[in-house]
């Protein structure tokens, strides 16, 4: 990360030094709202913090989570017929999966936490509780983690917690374009000795603004209108396109 960007964590950091003795752990984020506009092509915020101890071998570790609003899911199999066509077959509903899960850490929660700790605060991919009815494969359960960290919206480590002067710590959490809507928790971990001894947790918002949120307005509250306007307008611009090619 680019060294202004560690300057200005330390100068905003500056005033809870002051309070390192009063406690443990100061996080904050480098921003609160994020917009989504119609040309919106993904974003990402900082998480950034201190620590009374240093951090790394020996002493602290530091773990990192952000998980956005919850919706249904449904996971269905693909069955051929007859060797010519492909049907919707057996279907697992998962009720509460996260639309977005990233966890990031100083080291893996696995090296840092015995593993019922883990577990029980949900920290990995595999730690999730993704209670499904329907099909009890859990063939279904491995397919919805693959399309959710295809989709770049699931992701574990992919960025480690960095260091800088033994108690500032920071990471990035990206937000792709496919990113849901909604309020967004983010969580903070102080591991020490394989316990955690301070958390904090903080927000931010994913908002759709301009064009964009008059758009899914009318596609939630209006379906009909909404399909028949992208016809029409597929219609116009492909005869368009026809009197544009005749004329070249």
């Amino acid at each position: 990360m680019p060294r202004i960007l560690l300057l200005v964590l330390l100068l905003l950091l500056a005033p809870a030094a002051s309070r390192a003795q009063e406690v443990p752990l100061v996080v904050a984020l480098s921003r609160n709202d994020i917009e989504v506009t119609t040309g919106f092509t993904g974003a990402s915020l900082v998480v950034f913090g201190s620590t009374e101890a240093p951090i790394g071998p020996g002493g602290d570790e530091v773990l990192v989570i952000a998980r956005g609003p919850t919706r249904p899911v449904v996971v269905r199999r693909k069955v051929p017929v007859a060797g010519l066509i492909w049907v919707n077959g057996p279907a697992a509903r998962f009720a509460q999966v996260p639309g977005y899960y990233v966890i990031s850490g100083s080291r893996p929660a696995w090296q840092i936490l015995p593993e019922e700790e883990r577990q029980r605060h949900e920290l990995g991919l595999d730690s999730l509780p993704l209670a499904s009815t329907g099909a009890r494969s859990p063939a279904f359960r491995a397919a919805l983690l693959e399309l959710e960290r295809n989709s770049g919206l699931w992701l574990e480590d992919s960025e480690p917690v960095e260091i800088a002067g033994s108690r500032l710590f920071y990471v990035r959490l990206p937000l792709p374009a496919a990113v849901p809507t909604g309020d967004y928790r983010v969580e903070v971990l102080l591991v020490r000795s394989r316990r955690i001894v301070a958390r904090q947790e903080l927000g931010f918002r994913v908002d759709r603004v301009g064009a964009a949120d008059r758009i899914a307005t009318v596609a939630q509250s209006q379906p009909l209108l909404y399909g028949l306007a992208c016809i029409a307008f597929a219609a116009l611009a492909g005869w368009l396109g026809s009197v544009l090619f005749r004329r070249g």
